[in-house]
């Protein structure tokens, strides 16, 4: 029996409810793959928390994450929750997990799923990834910002060579594993970036082809992030692995995310050489909070990255088979509308959509007979 240790953050607004469904879902691959446990530990971080005592994550909290296998995350934040500059007092767990654990790539697949309303016209073939260096750019300055008077303030954007080489190699690694489960598909990473006009997006690019000199066989392409936006909306068929700084991550992401559905439909994992953190790419959405209207197929797909990641790092490949199955499960139960919730043109609740998926991991089991 394998035991692996998961920390769970449910957080704020919808978080709970959405978690609660992606858990479900994770018991099921237990159930079906013979051999693999997971340790839950559940712990009260983020704004709700804050509020009440002035601190959004214990020390405790945060130690169990480090010595976690992986840590999974709802979602964190609340409008009213800030510190007296403005900022969010999500950053306090998110940017401390991202920057302590070093969690330096952002990764946010796109892919559409059949069934799902979108505003697009040319979504089939849509299947790529955004990858997001995660600890540096322009949120490095998060806390280092400057007002220099009271008219003017300044941030500074940071990017090292050994940070943009760490996210690039990871592009373009994970360009060839996609490559080798989509038999006859040539992979291609993408540097998205601003170089003809800023030098730190020049150095940025300048470090992407070095790196891309080591990886002959994968195909390479650089956009400006502007133009980037619109192939995202025109033509995103085209698209495979992109690459870029911090700052354009989150902002390409989001776009991406509507390409397909909504954040919603969005997964998300933030990934180091020794930690990782998955979560959904939506924000806590309070004002439908325990209406258990939400939609947790983004929390969902974010632990079948988990799995996907514990599979390669422990050398288990059932956890990837269960990520595939959590994959297929979603796509069938959202083109057949029982997945479908109120975002998505469909009526079901957050729990009759996440109970769904895990009706489909079971007939797909039982199909396939239990694995070990």
């Amino acid at each position: 029996m394998t035991t692996l240790k998961i920390s769970v953050l449910p957080g704020d607004g919808i978080g709970p409810e959405v978690t609660a469904e992606a858990l479900k879902v994770l018991h099921t691959v237990t159930q079906l793959y013979k051999g693999i446990e997971f340790e839950l530990e559940t712990f009260d971080v983020g704004a709700e928390r804050f509020l009440k005592t002035g601190s959004a994550m214990t020390e405790e909290a945060f130690t169990h994450c480090k010595e976690a296998d992986a840590i999974f995350m709802g979602a964190i934040g609340l409008p009213e929750a800030r510190h007296p500059d403005g900022r969010e007092v999500n950053g306090d767990v998110i940017f401390r997990l991202r920057f302590d654990l070093d969690l330096y790539a952002g990764v946010r697949p796109v892919r559409f799923y059949p069934g799902v309303p979108t505003v697009m016209t040319n979504t089939s073939k849509v299947d790529y990834v955004v990858v997001r260096e995660n600890v540096e750019g322009l949120y490095a300055s998060r806390n280092g910002g400057c007002r220099v008077r009271d008219d003017l303030t300044t941030d500074t954007i940071v990017i090292t060579r050994s940070g943009t080489e760490k996210v690039v190699k990871y592009a373009f690694k994970l360009a060839a594993q996609r490559a080798s489960r989509r038999l006859g598909l040539s992979p291609t990473v993408t540097c998205v970036d601003k170089s003809n006009v800023l030098k730190s997006y020049a150095f940025f690019r300048e470090v992407f082809d070095g790196v891309a000199k080591d990886y002959p066989d994968i195909h390479t392409e650089r956009e400006y992030v502007d133009a980037m936006a619109a192939y995202q909306v025109l033509n995103p068929e085209r698209l495979d692995v992109l690459v870029m700084e911090n700052m354009f991550g989150d902002i390409l992401s989001d776009l991406a995310g509507a390409t397909v559905g909504g954040l919603g439909m969005a997964a998300s994992g933030d990934i180091g050489d020794d930690h990782a953190m998955f979560q959904p790419a939506h924000g806590t959405a309070p004002t439908i909070a325990g209406k258990n209207v939400a939609n947790p197929t983004a929390t969902i797909l974010s632990a079948a990255m988990m799995l996907d990641w514990l599979g390669d790092k422990h050398q288990l490949p059932q956890l990837i088979d269960g990520a595939r199955m959590i994959e297929r499960a979603v796509s069938d139960a959202l083109q057949d509308g029982s997945a479908r919730t109120v975002d998505l043109g469909g009526h079901r609740s957050t729990s009759e959509s996440g109970s769904a998926v895990v009706n489909r991991m079971l007939q797909i089991g039982g199909d396939h007979g239990v694995r070990s």
